[in-house]
């Protein structure tokens, strides 16, 4: 059997410097030979504010109405304007939405060296538990023959000042 002593860079073993050291048991893991994705926290905190936004939205549907929602903070330019406009169409209609989109998005791209730092989200979105209801008569209105419940969706988002928002959102006509 083999014992292992750590050397110092005097020639002596570690247990004679320091008599309290004992030797682990198990060999320390090695360094990893991958760099650390200096993106990594940037990419986390950009599909927060993206689950946030949807949630958000969620809310906003529910009642047709984007009043009484935290929408303005995670969402602006395009993505803001379409829901908006989305929460009055459903108005109009006298319809809300009842349930909740599902999604499994991920940072494709993100550059953090530009004057405003910007990032590209893929999302598979699936949106066959979250029915369009008729808000009087509680009737559940069926999605089209035709229509796509799980769809890509690209979305958009940029950094402003500490804050990163969501500014555009386009559903993809391809299934995933």
């Amino acid at each position: 059997m083999l014992a292992l002593a750590a050397c110092s860079s005097n020639g002596k073993t570690a247990e004679a410097k320091d008599p309290g050291h004992t030797p682990s048991s198990s060999p320390s893991a090695p360094p990893s030979t991958e760099p650390a994705d200096p993106s990594a926290a940037s990419k986390t905190a950009v599909l927060s504010v993206y689950g946030h936004y949807w949630q958000e939205q969620v809310k906003a549907y529910a009642k047709a109405d984007t009043k009484g929602t935290d929408l303005r903070k995670y969402a602006t330019k395009d993505a803001l304007g379409r829901s908006i406009g989305d929460a009055l169409s459903l108005k109009q209609a006298g319809n809300i939405m009842r349930g909740a989109p599902s999604n499994d998005a991920d940072v494709t791209s993100i550059d953090l060296d530009k004057k405003i730092p910007s990032a590209v989200i893929k999302d598979c979105l699936d949106v066959s538990g979250w029915e369009t209801v008729e808000r009087k008569s509680g009737k559940v209105l069926p999605f089209a023959d035709d229509a796509l419940t799980r769809y890509e969706t690209i979305a958009t988002a940029e950094k402003w000042g500490a804050q990163w928002l969501i500014t555009k959102v386009e559903p993809q006509e391809r299934g995933c």
